[in-house]
């Protein structure tokens, strides 16, 4: 049977009013989803785990003035070599939403390049390798964290790294810290919702802690820039640059050595480590956990040693020592 023409343009009519209120409509909502951004913010679960897989690779080298200078520290490997995994509990949340996390180590490998270094030097950083990794896995490290994933200070590095000689442990111990710092999601979090290709800045200062000596001194620069789906969790894309300054206590220093006989003739010792790095970071978007980050990290050691009120000297002749090093880290995340 025929359907009248009028009856024909009026379910047309209707039709194309239809489709236009659902065009509105989800424009609409489109518009709503595209301005209002998305919240970061890092929601502690009491027993959440995730596993992180990271590389490490750094290399230094050491130039000081005079050249001879030098060879009064104890050689240091050029090249460093880390792979660890690690398995992170949310162990604690307080009532202010601060939280102690505990990462337990079930591998630790560490490698360095000993090519250029004296025989004896060689057996004694190969044998100290050996011992961190037999010392460090199966271990377990507590950090805490504040509300807003800032790491307040973390306990147990002294068990770990207990005997480690310097040359090796003092490079893991920043290495450590670098760790605990990216993982917690670090100075990253706004407090307000942020839109695709928005830019803040967060602070990076923190003062010493037990295990981690260094005054320090930066700002975090981060750019949202979209989502996408990590091993099918929801997260947000976010790239950052960061500068900071860190000024060591010089305690250790001063049990031994050359130092405290300098400091009594009036001589004081300038030290700072200075960096700038880079990095992608992804973000889990229904707690803010890291899934996943990538980064880049070159810092600058200088000491000086220094003449007390009163002394001029040409800053070209005061004895200086500069250790460079650049660093790559690779983490990866996954469900237990």
């Amino acid at each position: 049977m025929l359907l009248p023409k009028r009856f024909i343009r009026a379910v047309r009519g209707r039709a194309r009013a239809v489709a236009l209120l659902l065009m509105i409509l989800t424009g609409a909502e489109a518009a709503q989803a595209a301005g209002s951004g998305v919240m970061l913010a890092r929601k502690y679960r009491l027993g959440r785990a995730m596993v992180y897989t990271t590389t490490v690779r750094t290399n230094s080298k050491i130039n000081s003035n005079p050249p001879e200078l030098k060879n009064f520290f104890p050689p240091m490997p050029g090249d460093l070599h880390l792979q660890q995994q690690s398995t992170e509990t949310v162990s604690k949340v307080g009532p202010d939403g601060a939280a102690d996390i505990q990462h337990r180590f079930e591998k630790f490998e560490v490698q360095t390049d000993l090519e250029s270094l004296p025989a004896n030097v060689r057996d004694s950083i190969a044998q100290a390798q050996e011992e961190v990794t037999h010392q460090i896995v199966g271990q377990t490290l507590t950090a805490h964290y504040d509300r807003e994933g800032k790491l307040v200070d973390f306990e147990g590095a002294d068990k770990l790294f207990q005997g480690i000689d310097a040359p090796v442990r003092e490079p893991l111990l920043q290495m450590l810290r670098m760790f605990l710092e990216q993982m917690s999601g670090q100075s990253l979090y706004p407090k307000y919702r942020v839109k695709v290709g928005e830019e803040w800045s967060q602070d990076l200062d923190s003062q010493p802690l037990k295990d981690y000596p260094f005054q320090v001194r930066g700002k975090n620069t981060l750019h949202y820039s979209g989502k996408t789906r990590f091993h099918g969790v929801k997260a947000a894309i976010l790239d950052y640059r960061f500068e900071n300054s860190l000024t060591p206590g010089l305690e250790g220093l001063r049990k031994g050595g050359a130092l405290p006989r300098l400091e009594s003739m009036g001589m004081h010792l300038g030290m700072q480590i200075n960096g700038q790095g880079k990095g992608r970071i992804l973000v889990a978007l229904d707690d803010g956990r890291v899934l996943q980050n990538h980064s880049t990290l070159h810092q600058t050691l200088s000491a000086i040693m220094k003449g007390g009120e009163g002394f001029i000297a040409p800053s070209e002749i005061l004895p200086r020592l500069e250790i460079q090093s650049d660093t790559q880290m690779e983490v990866e995340g996954s469900k237990p």
